[in-house]
């Protein structure tokens, strides 16, 4: 799929109407090139609120870049960058270009999320090792004291995830500005609940002079940011992650992070290739996993497949699953902004750009079949809530196996798994080393653990018939 870019692109933008954007390299390349990226994306013409057909043709340059394998014209490599968020010199030039620890480890972003297509999972051999890498991410070893291993999530339904949590950060901030209010107005402290969608995320304090007690919040981060992606909850969202992963695992940098602004160069990397990914470019590709669809619920042709499936979904709500996995999540809008509003320094946000675009999902065939509450809502069903989990005690320490804390969580502390497409992304726990259902609920410690001393006291054809449903959970293909 090397050079689907300049194909499907072009397609599209010309069945749509759409000007392409100006080429990069000021000529037209030859068909057998070696470039897989042959046009940027010009951001200020995908701005504002995009038409179905805008939308499409952003879409489309999207799935091309996802799908390209990045090469050497193109800007592929690092030989002077590490892997690090934080844009970060390498002591030495790196001996080769790809290696599976630091990166290079992927030509392309479809490398990895592949399982069971284009944007889904990965299996064990395309785990990542993640390091924080802010000084120096120049590591060759596999030993987890530099690095903690991870498998690939799937991006199906990534959209509709950001859309909730940030319309869970600003529920939670929300309450925040009341209780300090409050506690200026009557000048006695005040202690609120921090709740949003139905999910409790512990207590704060505001005090009559305007300090805040922390201590007391559960699962999110004290500034009240919902970060959604990761398996410990520590990305923002889509922009963020990609930005991150063109240059861990491609050596493919940003302009946003690694350009002038920032660094002060244009070839941060030293590799003789400038401005290699547009703000366009990042856009597009936000743009096409924003778009994915969720996962659904499979129903099986199998009769007695279909009697477990049901007898398991009572399970699943009986033994406490449901109390983490939530089955559903309100939603109040489709509409998805892009640069969104709660990103950090180095990935482009909403009000750094004239230029930015909303994503109305609601254009999407399959935003018409997302079920709604009786309030109106959008119910996304994610099997998840967004929030963060000790998921270990002295007994269950399976998932405690990593040595180091990232961005300050503890190492046994991860996110909730989203549950939708499990049925299609096997293997299963953070590091991908579980084969199945039985084993990953066993593995269940900490918050999960009286769940998991429910699912072990059943008998065997209660167990089975929850595994039954979680197998219907899956990524429509």
């Amino acid at each position: 799929m090397q050079q689907s870019f300049s194909r499907l692109a072009i397609l599209a933008a010309a069945s749509l109407s759409i000007t392409l954007p100006q080429l990069a390299y000021g000529e037209t390349p030859a068909p057998w090139s070696e470039r897989a990226v042959f046009e940027h994306v010009d951001q200020t013409r995908f701005a504002g609120v995009l038409s179905k057909s805008e939308l499409d043709a952003l879409i489309a340059f999207g799935e091309t870049l996802f799908a390209a394998r990045f090469t050497t014209l193109d800007g592929a490599g690092r030989p002077m960058a590490t892997q690090a968020i934080i844009p970060t010199k390498r002591k030495r030039a790196a001996p080769a270009t790809f290696q599976r620890m630091a990166g290079l480890d992927g030509n392309s972003c479809a490398s990895c999320h592949n399982d069971p297509v284009m944007g889904g999972a990965g299996d064990f051999t395309v785990n990542v090792f993640v390091s924080e890498g802010f000084n120096n991410a120049d590591f060759d070893t596999t030993d987890p004291q530099f690095s903690n291993e991870r498998n690939t999530n799937h991006l199906f339904g990534a959209g509709l995830v950001e859309l909730l949590a940030r319309e869970m950060s600003v529920d939670l901030q929300l309450i925040r500005r009341k209780a300090l209010a409050l506690a200026r107005k009557s000048g006695e402290a005040q202690r609120a609940t921090l709740v949003s969608k139905g999910v409790r995320f512990g207590w704060i304090t505001a005090k009559p002079d305007g300090l805040l007690e922390l201590k007391e919040i559960d699962g999110v981060d004290t500034d009240l940011v919902i970060r959604p992606f990761s398996q410990k909850g520590v990305m923002t969202s889509l922009r963020q992650f990609t930005v991150n992963a063109l240059n861990h695992h491609h050596g493919m940098q940003s302009v946003e992070r690694f350009g002038a602004r920032w660094t002060g160069e244009v070839d941060f990397d030293e590799d003789s290739k400038s401005d290699e990914l547009t703000f366009g470019d990042v856009s597009a590709l936000v743009a096409w996993q924003a778009t994915l669809p969720p996962p659904g619920e499979m129903v099986p042709t199998s009769l007695d497949w279909q009697t477990a499936a049901k007898q398991g979904a009572e399970m699943f709500q009986t033994i406490g699953c449901a109390s983490c996995h939530v089955p559903a999540l309100p939603l109040n809008s489709l509409e998805f902004q892009d640069p969104g509003p709660l990103d950090a320094a180095g990935t482009l946000r909403s009000d750094e750009t004239q230029s930015g675009a909303v994503y109305d999902l609601s254009l999407l065939n399959w935003a018409q079949s997302l079920p709604k509450n009786e309030q109106g809502q959008i119910m996304v069903p994610l099997f998840g809530d967004l929030k963060r989990h000790k998921m270990t005690d002295r007994q269950i320490s399976a998932f405690g196996n990593e040595l180091l804390s990232q961005r300050f969580v503890e190492r046994d502390v991860f996110q909730t798994t989203e549950l939708w497409g499990v049925g299609s992304t096997a293997p299963y726990g953070h590091r991908g080393d579980m084969t199945t259902f039985d084993e990953v609920i066993q593995a269940h410690g900490g918050a999960g653990r009286d769940a998991r001393d429910a699912y072990l006291d059943l008998g065997d054809a209660e167990r089975s018939a929850l595994i039954a449903y979680l197998k219907t959970l899956v990524i429509e293909q």
